[in-house]
């Protein structure tokens, strides 16, 4: 059976305390060994944590206490290595970065789409589907006629909405992101805008590739995630991508064939742009890396929260 246990969750509610709830918060997690990231703003929480299923159901037992948090939904998926090394509670102007001031999507958000309806959506003539993730991620796998903002980060995306005329070709916009944060900040932000009609994928691209079966689902590739897992497939199980050490990219098995491609060193992504100095430095902590495998621990040059690279979304 798979050892660690990952929970990612989020929510938007009012907390005015959130500063004072981090000591508490970072005691529950370091007493129950849970490791991760977890986002504190006035708009809510954000986060993505794992360890034993004890360790983090205890930690969403605490956030419950809060009535505030009572009604926190969560997603699960179970893996057999650590999908984090190092546990973070930080505190943020937002849980998701769009750089938009009076989005409140406790109050604004588009309609909520279950997963077992998402295809009948998809289907609708009158719909427009948006991929509101970055470019790099969209690139790894979508949904099948999804429109691609092509952004490098989530607060490009409402310049890049203002400026779509195709948004306005249909009476509906529908749109998703891997778990729900960031399409739910964005409908509320059209919404803002004078859109109607504005739909969102509830629990996102991860509760529909763990709900729909894959003989029935519209979706296409891997799902970039937060964590050392780097992507994953139909029922959440473990894709087929991993992070260039060096540039922190995500690279497919196509690039991993490649010979620009060094495990730790360097990828058809960075090969070029990165020094030969550079290149022994990264040969050096992968040969580190090895031999602390060797000695069954994790060496500090193997830590790196994928979270951190886009946005803070989920």
């Amino acid at each position: 059976m798979a050892k660690f246990l990952t929970a990612a969750l989020y929510k938007f509610v009012e907390l005015s305390d959130f500063a004072d709830l981090k000591a508490p918060l970072l005691d529950c997690c370091n007493h129950n060994n849970v490791k991760g990231t977890i986002l504190l703003a006035a708009e809510g929480i954000n986060g993505t944590i794992a360890g034993s299923s004890e360790g983090v159901h205890a930690v969403l037992a605490f956030l419950r206490c809060d009535a505030r948090f009572a009604d926190l939904v969560h997603k699960e998926s179970f893996s057999e290595k650590a999908p984090f090394y190092r546990l973070k509670v930080r505190l943020r102007r937002e849980i998701v970065t769009m750089g938009i001031p009076d989005i409140n999507p406790s109050l604004m958000a588009g309609k909520y789409v279950k997963p077992d309806e998402w295809n009948k959506l998809l289907d609708d003539p009158d719909v427009v589907v948006v991929d509101v993730r970055n470019n790099f991620e969209v690139s790894m796998g979508t949904f099948a006629g999804a429109i691609n903002p092509k952004t490098k980060s989530f607060s490009d995306l409402p310049e890049w909405a203002l400026q779509e005329a195709t948004l306005r070709d249909k009476p509906k916009v529908a749109m998703f992101c891997t778990g729900g944060i960031r399409c739910e900040k964005s409908t509320a932000f059209l919404r803002s805008q004078g859109f109607d009609e504005v739909y969102h994928l509830e629990g996102g691209i991860l509760k529909y590739l763990e709900t729909v079966p894959a003989s029935e689902s519209r979706w296409e590739g891997e799902c970039f995630v937060f964590d050392e897992r780097v992507s994953v497939v139909h029922e959440l199980k473990l894709g087929n991508y991993q992070l260039c050490r060096a540039c922190r990219e995500p690279i497919s098995e196509e690039d991993q064939a490649s010979e620009l491609f060094v495990l730790g060193v360097s990828c058809p992504h960075c090969h070029d742009s990165k020094t030969e100095t550079k290149k022994q430095g990264f040969s050096e902590r992968q040969r580190q890396i090895e031999l602390a495998k060797g000695r069954n621990q994790t060496h500090i040059g193997a830590r790196y929260d994928v979270k951190e690279k886009v946005d803070n979304g989920i």
